[in-house]
């Protein structure tokens, strides 16, 4: 698709919004940019040299597999909605291909059978979760090494030798020999045409990086099919352009919802050599492996555009915010999303910058993001930084950050589906559980306290009142307090979004329920108990700790109960080994307090049921959470749910 035609199919669906949304309504609503309705966040998963998945070779099929599920779990507990995983990362497969070998960082040998098919897999455990599932081929590394007859003997390189060169201990595919093109797409589009991917991702390796000393060994290529080009570098960068539209426009031709994005090395030319370049002194893409980054998004040969801002802000030679200002100018008005990459594996670690040991880097980043409408996301590199969370980068940022879920921008024109219909909003003993129809592929799910007699727009403004998305039409909420209405919007595979439903308040079960955080207005403790956001299966904002002494020392959560009657109780925390096995919980019980011992040490980040209990009406201290006990670990006091049984 041309850069122009999706201009104008972005004019004609925003003035098509502007007559179904009057202005006046969208101007009345002041949104939070903390809490975005649709944001693209991503993480990758790297398998060369298993640098993510599989965490080694020769795993069994259903070792690799719980590892994969527990990468998509930590994308979904930090409310990411898209996983980018390298499915082609030495000219191998992590599919049954008929065009190249098992990957070796399977088994350990290439072209050894997994006993399954890893990217099938893979699909299907990511959309069960509601993540879109990016496809990372990287188009011309052969092997990381330079020794030929360790391929496969049916390895292609091998079979056609005239279509690799080796540079820097490494082997290539020769980007300039037209039959190597067709082949790299082939491969690529195998896995488009049978696959349910949602992205086809291209990494920043074209060209070879150089290598001090060391030319590339093209020249009879160039000879041979550089004729009408008046030097190499020029043809160079044509044979990447090539690829790029050619697979631009085989990807939407077979899949149109199939999103193409590229993730460039992040400075494309310097200002000093080219005007149109950013005001940067580092290596250039352009010039050094060919990328012309710029053109592409210029030409709408790519859907999105994920260039690697891999440095701090203020950086002298390559300033973060330098970049993502050049690269915001260089998307707008072409049609094109820029989606920034993150150097996660910066942050914390040790022999990077100052500005890296500062926990609020990463997050400073997404916060001068905020500055610049085209910038739409962020992909963290990669998947075990995100994981490791070194000096609570990563935390810090989801806290500042994703506290909401968000939807992914969508792409395209396409119509949205009709608005469904909730069938049921129930209120059971673990929360609220929804049921709707509706022919999306996929959900949001959002609720607003009281019972409002209509929708106001405003409630979708942004995603205050969205607690989640899902592919499923059934949801049981499970932090819902008070009184709730719900609504649900259809999306299509392309991310357009329906009007809402009709909104649908909570009915029967109990008529009370609140919830006590321990960062409102119901919560005392003494200066003793800590503040923290370590884990991620915190409620809320923070959670509060203290050491066990001989000493009650309780953390109080008042409620205001309506009537005497028996209530649900129940507790939420963060679990850690080093936590207490038997923190005391003290009940205030009509008939005295109970006092409830629990094992915090496991069972966190969900609502604990402690039991019924006969509870008196009138405002007052209704659960505790005391130091004294004799086992050791930190108490920990986060939040309680009451609810009248």
């Amino acid at each position: 698709m041309t850069a122009l035609l999706r201009t104008v199919l972005a004019a004609l669906t925003a003035a098509l919004v502007s007559i179904v949304t009057p202005t006046s309504a969208a101007a009345a609503c002041t949104t939070d940019p903390a809490t975005p309705k649709r944001q693209l966040r991503a993480m990758w998963v790297s398998s060369v040299a298993n640098i993510d998945w599989p965490s080694r070779t020769g795993l069994s099929a259903s070792a690799q597999q719980a590892e994969f599920r527990a990468w998509l779990d930590l994308a979904v507990a930090k409310r990411m909605n898209a996983v980018v995983v390298q499915v082609r990362p030495t000219a191998d497969a992590f599919w049954p291909s008929p065009y190249e070998p098992w990957s070796q960082w399977l088994t350990g040998t290439q072209g050894g059978n997994p006993g399954y098919d890893p990217l099938a897999f893979m699909v299907n455990e990511a959309h069960a979760r509601n993540l879109e599932f990016h496809a990372w081929f990287n188009p011309y590394r052969i092997a990381n090494h330079d020794d030929p007859t360790r391929l496969v003997s049916t390895h292609p390189a091998r079979q056609n030798p005239g279509w690799r060169f080796a540079y820097g201990g490494k082997l290539y595919y020769n980007p300039g020999i037209p039959a190597v093109r067709d082949f790299i797409e082939d491969a690529i589009m195998d896995a488009v045409s049978r696959y349910d991917i949602d992205g086809v991702h291209l990494d920043d390796y074209f060209y070879p990086y150089p290598v001090s000393g060391a030319s590339i060994p093209d020249a009879a290529t160039y000879q041979q099919y550089g004729g009408s080009f008046s030097n190499v570098a020029d043809w160079r960068r044509d044979n990447v352009n090539l690829l790029v539209r050619e697979l631009d426009q085989r990807i939407h031709a077979a899949k149109p919802h199939v999103s193409f994005g590229i993730s460039p090395f992040g400075i494309w030319r310097n200002s000093g050599t080219d005007p149109l370049g950013s005001r940067t002194s580092g290596l250039q893409s352009y010039d050094a492996i060919y990328a012309d980054s710029r053109q592409w998004v210029k030409q709408g040969w790519v859907d999105y555009i994920s260039p690697q801002i891999y440095w701090h802000i203020g950086f002298s030679t390559a300033a973060y915010e330098v970049l993502t200002a050049w690269w915001s100018d260089v998307v707008r008005g072409t049609g094109v999303q820029l989606v920034v990459g993150q150097a996660a594996y910066r942050a914390g670690a040790s022999g990077q910058d100052a500005a890296w040991q500062d926990p609020a880097e990463l997050s400073d980043h997404l916060t001068d993001n905020r500055k610049h409408p085209e910038v739409v996301g962020d992909v963290y590199f990669s998947a075990k930084d995100v994981k490791a969370d070194r000096i609570g980068a990563i935390t810090r940022l989801v806290n500042a950050h994703y506290t909401k879920p968000a939807l992914p921008p969508a792409r395209g024109s396409a119509a949205a589906p009709a608005a469904p219909a909730i069938t049921s909003a129930t209120q059971v003993s673990n929360g609220v559980q929804l049921a709707w129809t509706g022919s999306g592929t996929s959900y949001a799910v959002y609720r607003v306290a009281g019972s409002p007699s209509a929708a106001d727009p405003c409630f979708f403004a942004d995603a205050r009142n969205l607690i989640t998305t899902t592919r499923k039409t059934t949801f049981t909420d499970t932090t819902a307090s008070g009184t709730q209405t719900y609504y649900v919007t259809a999306l299509n595979r392309t991310h357009q979004e329906s009007a809402p439903s009709a909104g649908k308040p909570a009915s029967g079960g109990s008529a009370f329920s609140v919830v006590v955080d321990n960062a409102g207005s119901g919560f005392t403790a003494s200066a003793t108990w800590g503040t923290s956001t370590y884990s991620t299966q915190l409620h809320g904002t923070d959670y509060r700790f203290a050491d066990p002494v001989a000493a009650s020392d309780p953390a109080w959560f008042q409620a205001s109960i309506p009537s005497a009657g028996s209530y649900r109780v129940e507790i939420w925390y963060p679990a850690s080994s080093g936590y207490n096995s038997a923190t005391p919980h003290i009940v205030a019980a009509s008939g005295g307090n109970q006092t409830i011992t629990v094992d915090q040490r496991s069972g966190g980040g969900a609502w604990r049921n402690i039991g019924t209990f006969s509870l008196n009406a009138g405002t007052y201290n209704v659960v505790g959470v005391s130091r004294w006990t004799s086992t050791t670990g930190y108490v920990i006091a986060d939040a309680v749910r009451i609810t009248k049984v």
